[in-house]
């Protein structure tokens, strides 16, 4: 696997960035019981120097910077970065790869992360850099996805569109960059492990998200974020339409009268540098 994040920085501040920015108010409203448990576990102290990997628009730093941190947000995505600035000038913003920054030569008590790391090229490179950054009573905290069978919230759209798309010459690699990178707890141990942490401790956590008010809205957002955009982006004309209309019918059984809720579960990983 190569070890350059070029793709996914090409990615982000081409494609999946502008999309972000645009979404980010109902995407951060989504994701806010999984981001609040994540905080919890975090046991962020006042006056703590925070690194926020893969902060994109600004929502957990900002949450970070209001719990009394001294954040330092760090993304590869320029769009994204702009639009957290804007939502708060008084904390420090980086466009820089985790993977490879010396973040300005700062050491921090706690790095954390609301599934932003993910995506690198090679995690165990990524994480002994980041770890580098750390005090020497440093702790790691970071939300990551289950597999995508304990995530129908971002599956079932993806599933739908599936038989409108050609097979794949070679089978997906589950460990390749992104959002189910991490979705192996042993896979994600040996990561940290390899790197220098140590008591990594992996924790499952399982929610209900709301994801729209209605049916047209989820299916608006699940086509716009996530596994099934690239998918539907592929498709033109009947296809697409025909696509779209399997998603919605996919999507349909979960609008209970009061939204469409959906479940979700993720990894609450902890460690010491």
């Amino acid at each position: 696997m190569s070890n350059t994040n070029q793709e996914q920085i090409d990615y982000w501040n081409d494609k999946a960035g502008p999309n972000w920015v645009d979404m980010q108010e109902q995407l951060d409203g989504v994701l806010q019981p999984l981001s609040d448990a994540g905080l919890r576990a975090a046991q962020v102290q006042a006056g703590e120097r925070v690194l926020d990997v893969g902060c994109g628009c600004g929502d957990t730093s900002i949450a970070l910077h209001n719990l009394g941190a001294k954040v330092l947000g760090v993304d590869v995505s320029g769009p994204m970065l702009n639009h957290a600035r804007g939502r708060n000038g008084n904390i420090d913003y980086l466009q820089a790869d985790a993977a490879t920054s010396d973040f300005g030569g700062n050491r921090f008590d706690l790095v954390f992360s609301r599934f932003g790391v993910m995506f690198f090229a090679d995690p165990v490179v990524a994480f002994h850099n980041i770890r580098g950054a750390m005090s020497a009573n440093g702790r790691l905290l970071f939300v990551c996805w289950q597999p995508p069978s304990a995530n129908p919230w971002m599956s079932a759209a993806g599933k739908a569109v599936a038989p409108f798309l050609p097979a794949p010459d070679t089978p997906p690699n589950p460990r390749a960059p992104g959002p189910f990178a991490f979705a192996e707890e042993d896979y994600v141990r040996q990561i940290l492990t390899q790197a220098g942490f140590s008591d990594v401790s992996i924790d499952p956590h399982p929610a209900s998200l709301k994801v729209a008010d209605a049916v047209d809205e989820a299916v608006h957002f699940q086509t716009r974020l996530g596994p099934a955009s690239r998918a539907i982006n592929e498709l033109v004309d009947e296809q697409r339409a025909l696509a779209l209309a399997a998603v919605k019918e996919a999507l349909a059984p979960f609008d209970n009268g009061q939204g469409v809720y959906m479940d979700a579960a993720v990894w609450l990983v902890s460690a010491k540098a």
